[in-house]
């Protein structure tokens, strides 16, 4: 294997740990942004109110997108196991 060989499979990997992390840190910025906008908006400064339904919801989004998540590491790793087989 070569550098540009190296640099690919690289690349690949930064990519797919950007698509198995980005919908539950997506799902996570929103609801304290949502969160965030309430709690300003009624005054109500209590820091531990963001914490429950954000781990609910990161763990709906989690339970939904967990398909989506084994194909991606599924083909990273059908990928990387025809690279390794072809030499």
């Amino acid at each position: 294997m070569n550098g540009a060989e190296a640099i690919d499979v690289a690349r690949d990997a930064i990519w797919v740990m950007v698509e198995i992390g980005a919908p539950i840190m997506l799902v996570g910025l929103v609801v304290g942004v949502v969160i965030a906008l309430v709690q300003a908006l009624t005054q109500i400064q209590e820091m531990t109110l963001v914490f429950v339904p954000k781990i609910l919801l990161m763990f709906v989004a989690l339970v939904l997108t967990l398909p989506l998540m084994g194909s991606a590491l599924g083909g990273f790793m059908a990928r990387v196991s025809e690279r390794i087989v072809a030499g």
